[in-house]
């Protein structure tokens, strides 16, 4: 979880119109989503994550949450989730998240997703109740499983994460370092980390064919990848140039608008992926 960053340049004054509005501001979005759980008005958007060489077909499918208002419009968490994140509501949000991918995953046993959290949930008991239900019920859908959790999310508590890791990359469970070079990470944790998948920001990406500084900035991100033996995806690709210049930087996947939109129908039932049969 965690897509957007907070107002940088608040006045210390906590009297200050702008200060103010913030808070009004965040408040309402707080009960916005609450109510939105409190009414079950929480569902998954899924969007394709491609191989560069391979765009046809994709590699996996990542699950966003979204909210309805009271108004039935689909809210993107993009909008919310920086408020609530350290919040209960948080938490709670990341478990409907997690029981609505791994019921998905249940029903299409083809299927690979990959489903945001915050570290903050990495010890939450419902979370870790659901995780090993589902694991029980049906052990192959922690092969199929990418837990992503953000670069600044994950340095907050590093060493809980890679406990947290270690234990559920037994199960054969995934780990995606999502929006990498947005933060700073310590290099010496990203090897502690063993993180299987490095998504690299997409402040990087979009622009990339005619920006030179970005395609250095790419490459060197994608040499630390290489380095630690993580799979890259580039995040936010929205031209068919910046995809060609992509793959031909050899980067391993590929995620954006230029391949399709966050949907809340099942893109892959158009692939062809059928349920799991009774």
């Amino acid at each position: 979880m965690g897509h957007e960053r907070e107002p940088a340049d608040i006045p210390a004054g906590q009297d200050s119109p702008l200060a103010y509005a913030i808070t009004s501001r965040d408040r309402s979005v707080i009960a916005m989503v609450q109510q939105a759980v409190e009414h079950e008005q929480v569902m998954l958007a899924f969007q394709a994550i491609v191989p560069a060489g391979r765009q046809s077909r994709p590699a996996f499918y990542e699950g966003l949450i979204r909210v309805l208002d009271e108004t039935g419009r689909i809210i993107p968490a993009n909008e919310f989730i920086h408020v609530i994140e350290t919040t209960e509501t948080g938490r709670i949000i990341d478990c409907l998240a997690l029981e609505q991918g791994l019921r998905t995953l249940a029903e299409y046993p083809d299927l690979r997703l990959a489903l945001n959290m915050s570290a903050r949930s990495a010890g939450y008991r419902r979370w870790n109740d659901t995780l090993a239900g589902w694991l029980q019920r049906d052990p192959t859908i922690g092969e199929r499983l990418i837990l992503e959790i953000t670069e600044s999310s994950a340095m907050l508590i590093p060493e809980v994460v890679t406990g947290f890791m270690n234990e559920l990359q037994q199960e054969g469970i995934s780990f995606a370092l999502d929006h990498f070079g947005a933060g700073f990470t310590s290099f010496r944790y990203l090897r502690d980390f063993y993180f299987d998948i490095l998504k690299i920001d997409g402040q990087f990406i979009r622009g990339i064919a005619e920006n030179p500084d970005n395609q250095i900035l790419t490459a060197a991100l994608a040499s630390i990848a290489e380095q630690f033996d993580m799979l890259t995806v580039a995040e936010n690709v929205e031209r068919p140039e910046d995809a060609a210049y992509l793959t031909s930087a050899g980067i391993d996947c590929l995620q954006g608008y230029f391949f399709g939109a966050p949907s809340v129908r099942l893109p892959w039932v158009d692939a062809g992926l059928g349920k799991a049969t009774a």
